[in-house]
């Protein structure tokens, strides 16, 4: 099972502060910041993640920016990964936001997979004081990661493994996991348009084609994923960042920055 919260950010947002409920809300810095998180309302008006704060204020004039508080994203976080935790030990988080959920012989406890869904969701609504999360299972990790999109917000989509050949045959090539921008137009220029379309050809000419990512593009439209779901793993990195409000080159002010955030890198490190 893949389990993601619908916009997150927002929505504890709009849950701390009633009055922010039913309006188009972005969480996020300043102009030059971009959007963390932006509400379903906001949603209507173009406005997503990662979009630069000032494109979101011109696609939506009356848009609310409210600044972002991780220490209590990360609380309710918390709650969330402990209430999956009560249904499975193996829960990988993904993020702040999203988490796997290894849900394999769990029928004896929580009867059919969409009982399980359904209470898992159930669970999610309680411990976080009312929010609510997609859930989507299938018979592997990607797959279940793209499932829990379908039925967005608050929903459930169960993919049975009878299913997925057809499922896959129609699903735009672009949802696979690592095919980003460069890669689609490669594909366009074969007519590659659907996970089905890739299996028009084999592994050893995608793998001379692409290498190791052609190779882990035919198993994926193939339905292959062997990636099992990992409570823990090791961190890979660490970082800190800032956006100014106006473009500097001062040498002096910089190095501050750069000797605070290392400070702050170090810290997160040691703890």
């Amino acid at each position: 099972m893949h389990i993601d919260m619908d916009a997150f950010f927002a929505s504890v947002e709009q849950m701390d502060d009633p009055s922010l409920r039913g309006k188009p809300v972005a969480v996020g810095g300043s102009h030059r910041g971009v959007v963390s998180a932006a509400s379903y309302e906001a949603r209507r008006f173009g406005v997503r993640s990662a979009l630069p704060m000032g494109t979101a204020l011109r696609l939506c004039p009356h848009l609310i920016v409210v600044p972002g508080r991780m220490r209590r994203y990360a609380e309710i976080s918390h709650r969330i990964m402990d209430a999956l935790r009560e249904f499975s030990p193996l829960v990988e988080p993904a993020s702040v936001d999203e988490a796997y959920l290894d849900a394999t012989g769990l029928e004896r406890l929580f009867g059919p997979v969409e009982n399980m869904g359904m209470a898992v969701k159930a669970r999610v609504l309680d411990v976080t004081g009312g929010l609510t999360c997609s859930v989507g299972a299938a018979p592997v990790k990607f797959l279940a990661k793209i499932a829990s999109d379908v039925n967005k917000p608050n929903g459930l989509f169960i993919l049975y493994p009878e299913d997925v050949a057809e499922f896959l045959r129609t699903l735009p090539v672009g949802r696979i996991p690592g095919v980003g921008k460069r890669s689609l137009d490669a594909l366009e220029q074969l007519g590659v348009r659907s996970a089905g379309d890739v299996l028009r050809y084999s592994r050893e000419f995608w793998e001379r084609r692409f290498g190791k990512g052609g190779v882990h593009l035919h198993e994926r439209a193939s339905g292959v994923d062997p990636r099992e779901v990992e409570p823990y793993s090791e961190p890979k990195s660490e970082s800190a960042e800032n956006t100014f409000a106006e473009d500097t080159a001062d040498r002096a002010v910089l190095r501050r920055w750069l000797l605070a955030q290392a400070e702050r890198v170090g810290a997160s490190l040691r703890r």
